[in-house]
């Protein structure tokens, strides 16, 4: 405790104690129906994350980065959470080496940019991990344009025209998918209710309601 204490570690430390508080705040916000997730992923801009067209301007540089930490197919609040043990643990690692070896601590500051750097593959990492075995955004020859046609159920909060929510649903792999989904016009779908995938926008799907008890039935 005295290590993670000192003057040199406070910035790492306080990233894990973020974390921490992150994870508790998420949890009693889930059992009020509102998650956390869903309030992050929602200040996050309307963006198409294709980080394979070259772009040489600030926005297309931001975009193709947010896509290479696979914003917008993993929810926003685990790569937050990816990033801020991936820089509190690398940060308090390095501390613990240089303490060893020269018997004292760096400055955290000086360490800061650096352990940032390290920190954002960590973040891919987690990302793609998820993305693969968790979120499951794509599977063998599952893709998000085949995600199209779907139906999904609202899991955490209420979706509404400019604020969108989570939904889930299963493929023909047995794998479950997670996105972000926004009504297709005025109607709004609250935590519980089933809606029917109608076009991919960004990171987000336009939704309406389904018409046909034949698709809720087998979804």
């Amino acid at each position: 405790m005295a290590f993670l204490l000192q003057d040199g570690n406070l910035l790492f430390t306080g990233a894990l104690v973020l974390m921490l508080m992150i994870a508790v705040l998420e949890g009693v916000m889930t059992l009020i129906g509102f998650g956390l997730s869903e309030l992050l992923d929602n200040l996050l801009p309307d963006l198409d994350f294709d980080v394979d067209v070259p772009d040489a301007e600030a926005g297309g540089v931001l975009t193709r980065f947010l896509g290479w930490l696979r914003f917008g197919e993993v929810p926003a609040l685990i790569l937050l959470v990816a990033f801020l043990v991936g820089f509190g643990i690398t940060g308090l690692t390095i501390q613990l080496l240089v303490e060893s070896v020269v018997g004292f601590l760096l400055p955290g500051w000086l360490l800061a940019v650096p352990v940032f750097l390290l920190a954002l593959p960590q973040v891919r990492f987690v990302g793609n991990l998820l993305r693969r075995f968790a979120v499951g955004d794509e599977t063998e020859s599952v893709g998000r344009s085949s995600f199209v046609g779907r139906v999904a159920v609202i899991t955490i909060g209420e979706a509404a025209a400019g604020s969108p929510a989570e939904a889930r649903f299963s493929d023909e792999f047995g794998t479950t998918h997670y996105v972000m989904v926004e009504p297709d016009g005025d109607e709004t779908f609250t935590q519980g209710e089933k809606v029917l995938l109608v076009e991919e926008r960004g990171a987000n799907f336009r939704v309406i309601r389904p018409s046909s008890k034949h698709l809720t039935e087998n979804n």
